[in-house]
């Protein structure tokens, strides 16, 4: 059975935590660097999804500080993660691949952008 797509937030959560692990705001400004400022997150929306990640065992939590009396939890990717996020960037891959070659038979689709 094929595991459900990630939804694009899910996926640039995950994209996000590649290169280093980070705490909760600093993962909604590289969502939004990653999008080119597409996909803005609000809070609320980041924290249910870093649990519902935690709970499926593809982050986990790095470690944990005090920053002005508030508890700052640094969160990484699993290799479950790791492998959860390359699958589907291959998906993507091979999706996006399958359309640029109809659109460039059909004469939609030249090098470098639409016709």
């Amino acid at each position: 059975m094929a595991k459900a797509t990630l939804h694009e937030s899910t996926y640039l959560i995950l994209t996000a935590l590649v290169e280093a692990p980070r705490h909760g705001y600093a993962v909604l400004d590289e969502v939004r660097r990653i999008s080119d400022g597409r996909v803005d997150l609000r809070a609320g929306t980041l924290y249910a999804a870093l649990d519902r990640l935690r709970t499926e065992g593809l982050i986990d939590i790095e470690r944990e500080e005090q920053v002005q009396s508030r508890l700052r939890r640094y969160y990484r990717l699993t290799a479950a993660g790791v492998q959860r996020l390359a699958e589907e960037s291959a998906r993507l891959r091979s999706n996006a691949d399958a359309a640029s070659v109809r659109l460039r038979r059909a004469g939609l689709l030249v090098e470098g952008g639409a016709a």
